[in-house]
């Protein structure tokens, strides 16, 4: 019979450099078992868990002798299933790192600056040790992490595919190390290792005001290689002051302000043995600690794609653009770099302007406290060389980008000569969905492209303009973000930025990682702790939870979630709001129960709505009903979690906080006549959505909900925090077909008008395009992407149930509309392959549900049948809903 297939260790295919001695270990059923009713895991170091009665395959702890620093475990598990005793898997790996700070011998080094230019026009530099090895190795590893960005070289060779490292975490916390396996590249004799360094997210630009030297006006670097010897000894290689530095070929870079390449100060061969580096400078030891040391439980950000060019052209005589057509995140590799001395500027843009060049005024930073508008960026300049084969990959610096301008070459390029490299989180893909509507689909691939272009170690905003870590964007957008990639380690790694930066009163800040002038000292301090921004604390894990089974990270983020409802309890009980204190001196009991005060970025760019220099006018508006909706969902959901991990007291305290809450609610935003104020699309589907509203009046007030789409013309007149779950709430209330109205709606305010103007990624605005082409604000935002949530969860029916978390159970119930023909859908869970595919051939409606072996669903068919699927693949059949028999209609 079949053995157990993709075996993991805390969720990574490849487990190498981990920081736990007690790594949960995963793996899947044989393909023709239905539940495992036992398991046994062994290790090629002699340990055996014997037979393990029970259900657990995934997140199972590895229960044998904690391995050291540096020590591989080799492992297998076989299972007894309904059909027997399996066969042993495949053999399968994990490796702690350096686990302790008493692992570590190397020295922090600086390299020395005589002077340091400003942010955004320092230059990389290169460091380099040579040491000799008189043993042959037979392992070697490299733990390697920096104050900036590096890449490390070992005789000649990058090390490893990892891009960006050591990653952007709140650095004053926490710092990520990699671990590289540089066993092939070690040479018997004389050897080199070194790094390129530069600013990185640590010392150069970043966010929407420029903010730089926010962790420390120096660049770092910290190396250790540990060689193990054929005879048994053990050679340390590290960095100290017997390092040296020089500056690099790259006189310019910044992850904003992009990258300068001078080609001709290529030090050839300054990574092999027999450089001649007398030229070169000492270097500064530093003392920074080890305390801070971690690994990262995420895949790392990689090169994973390249595109290439759909056309080139010349709009102007002096300048030739390229078209990737897709907007991506990344950088390009150009090959053709013209003679010796040649200076190319290459600028790169969403979008073109009326003469088809590369515009980027939409994504200049104009804020009404700064002195005057700043630059995009998005700009890398190099300089020819002339050597054969030279090529240019500016891997300091990231763009969004679909178009790039090059000017000062004097040939004709071709689309030949460029490719676009496509750079983000190595994140595995889970999910997919297709149907028989083309602009559907369009939607769909814009949504799944607008998070790639930002998911880049954090999940950002966006890859342009501010690339920082917005944490309502990812609280609105992780549902879908874990239906169509592994975003579990992704996840946890940002959410422990997140409870890092959190301040000492609870407030959550609004980006994460937060630079000190995000922090609570900073000039912006008081646009922190908003609804649905700061909620993400509590929302993102229990998505995690539902997703992935993972209670770890529950228990984990319980700390930073009662700090911040406690944060949110203090200022609803103390504070009140402007205009009700005018209305009434003296507060009503339910009050102090509202959460009415504070800066809220509230619901946030609703159609037509442009804050702009209006902002101090927005933050004086009272946004209770937005704020005191979230604190009741998210009282409600940390009961929830209480009883996830335990705590049941804490969980019946929150479940009669969440209670007084939501008849606060009831009170001050139900009006005697029963309907809601105010009057708004979103405020209807937040009431829906969080279970405000009596169950008497929830028919009325979704049925006001359907008028207001009405009244707009069939438009959706929301914005950031409703428009998830939009479609989802008029589903369930009886309105699916307004629903895919809205979903098919071509005109704007609506996902299709995006797509029609030729979108290929999710903008922030409604209006990003206007009709004479004009773009505005970024057009790279995943937010309102969430959508496509819509067609997973009920288009093609897959939903998960937070009672049996990890979807060990869960439904599949289509729900056709919009004259769709057919719909399939796939998501790879943590137990296997789900796929709900269906179509409608004239009267009759067929549906084929795949279940993974250990898991259960429920199928529920669109004539209300409903059936227990086991795994394995099953097939049903009914009548076609009345408003969508066709005639030969097929997948």
């Amino acid at each position: 019979m079949n053995s157990p297939t993709c075996l993991r260790a805390e969720q990574l295919e490849h487990a190498l450099g981990i920081g736990t001695r007690r790594p949960r270990l995963s793996w899947r059923l044989p393909a023709d078992s239905r539940v495992q009713l036992a398991h046994r895991i062994r290790t090629c170091e002699g340990w055996d868990s014997g037979r393990v009665e029970g259900a657990d395959s995934v997140h199972v702890p590895y229960g044998g002798p904690p391995p050291g620093s540096g020590e591989r475990i080799t492992w297998q598990v076989k299972v007894w299933t309904d059909v027997g005793e399996s066969d042993w898997s495949e053999w399968a790996w994990f490796e702690t790192g350096l686990l302790d700070p008493s692992d570590w011998q190397a020295l922090w080094i600086e390299p020395v600056e005589t002077e340091v230019p400003p942010a955004g026009h320092r230059p990389a530099h290169v460091l380099r040790t040579p040491f000799s090895t008189t043993s042959p190795v037979r392992r070697a590893r490299l733990y390697a992490t920096a104050q900036g960005l590096y890449e490390a070289f070992l005789n000649g060779e990058r090390i490893g595919d990892a891009e960006l490292t050591p990653g952007f975490t709140q650095y004053d916390v926490r710092l990520q190390v990699q671990t590289y396996d540089v066993t092939a590249l070690v040479r018997e004799g004389d050897n080199v290792l070194g790094a390129l360094l530069s600013d990185g997210w640590f010392r150069g630009q970043i966010g929407i005001t420029r903010a730089h030297d926010q962790w420390g006006k120096r660049v770092s670097f910290l190396a250790q290689l540990h060689l193990e010897h054929e005879d048994g000894t053990t050679t340390v290689v590290c960095t100290g002051k017997h390092w040296r530095s020089a500056t690099a070929h790259i006189v310019e870079t910044d992850l904003i302000t992009g990258q300068f390449s001078d080609l001709r100060r290529t030090r050839t061969g300054w990574d092999v043995p027999g450089y001649d580096g007398q030229e070169w400078g000492p270097v500064d030891v530093a003392d920074h600690g080890y305390a801070g040391l971690v690994t990262s439980p995420a895949p790392p950000v990689r090169r994973v794609e390249e595109l290439a060019p759909v056309s080139v052209t010349r709009p102007r005589p002096d300048r030739q653009v390229f078209d990737l057509g897709q907007n991506i995140n990344g950088w390009v590799r150009l090959r053709d770099l013209g003679p010796k001395d040649t200076r190319l500027t290459l600028t790169h843009g969403e979008s073109l302007d009326h003469d088809g060049d590369v515009t980027t005024d939409h994504l200049r930073v104009d804020l009404s406290f700064l002195p005057e508008p700043l630059p995009a960026g998005q700009v890398d300049h190099v300089v020819s060389a002339g050597r054969p084969g030279e090529t240019f990959e500016p891997r300091h610096t990231t763009h969004g980008f679909r178009y790039v301008r090059i000017e000062g070459h004097p040939g004709e390029l071709t689309t030949d000569d460029l490719r676009g490299v496509v750079v983000h989180t190595d994140l595995r893909r889970t999910g997919w969905f297709d149907c028989g509507d083309e602009r559907i689909n369009r939607l769909h691939e814009a949504a799944v492209w607008s998070m790639r272009g930002n998911v880049c170690d954090i999940p950002t905003d966006c890859p342009t303009r501010e690339r920082a870590g917005w944490t309502g964007d990812w609280q609105v957008f992780a549902p879908t973000a874990a239906f169509l990639y592994d975003v579990a380690g992704f996840s946890a790694k940002w959410l422990r930025d997140v409870a890092a930066d959190q301040w000492p009163d609870g407030t959550v800040s609004n980006i994460s990682p937060a630079c000190r002038t995000e922090g609570p000292n900073g000039p912006v301090a008081h646009l922190n702790g908003s609804a649905g921004w700061g909620d993400a604390a509590i929302i993102v894990p229990w998505q995690m939870y539902r997703a992935y089974g993972d209670r770890a990270v529950l228990e984990e983020l319980w700390p930073t979630m009662t700090a911040w409802l406690g944060r949110t309890e203090r200022v609803a009980r103390e504070a009140r709001h402007p205009d009700r204190v005018l209305r009434s001196a003296e507060p009503a009991p339910h009050e102090r129960y509202l959460w009415d005060t504070g800066f809220h970025w509230g619901e946030w760019l609703v159609p037509g709505e442009h804050i702009g220099d209006d902002l101090p006018q927005y933050a004086q508006r009272d946004k209770a009903d937005i704020a005191t909706a979230y604190y009741a969902h998210s009282t409600r959901l940390a009961a929830r979690i209480a009883r996830v991990i335990g705590r049941d007291e804490e969980a019946a305290a929150y479940e009669e906080l969440s209670e007084r809450i939501r008849e606060a609610w009831r009170t001050e935003f139900i009006t005697p006549d029963g309907s809601l104020r105010p009057d708004t699309q979103a405020n209807h589907v937040r009431a829906l959505a969080f279970d405000l509203v009596p169950k008497e009046l929830r028919a009325r007030i979704a049925e006001r909900l359907a008028e207001l789409v009405r009244d707009a013309g069939t438009h959706l007149g929301t914005g950031f925090l409703a428009t998830p779950d939009l479609l989802p709430v008029l589903a369930d209330t009886g309105h699916l077909d307004v629903a895919y109205e809205l979903l098919l709606q071509d005109s704007a305010p609506s996902w299709l008008h995006m797509i029609d103007r030729g979108a290929t990624t999710i903008w922030e605005s409604w209006e990003g395009v206007a009709d004479d082409g004009t773009p505005r604000d970024s057009l790279n935002h995943y937010s309102k992407g969430a959508v496509v949530s819509f067609l997973h969860r009920y288009t093609a029916g897959i939903e998960p149930d937070a009672d049996f978390p990890g979807y060990q159970r869960f439904t599949v119930a289509p729900r056709p509309g919009g004259g769709l023909a057919w719909a399939r859908a796939e998501h790879h869970c943590p137990y296997g392959q789900i796929e709900s595919a269906w179509e409608v051939d004239g009267d009759r409606f067929r549906l084929d549900v795949t279940v993974p072996p250990g898991t259960t669903a429920e199928v529920v068919l669109p004539d209300g049948t409903r059936r227990t699927a086991i795994p394995g693949t099953h097939t049903y059949h009914c009548a076609a809903p009345a408003a969508l028999t066709t005639t030969g209609a097929s997948r």
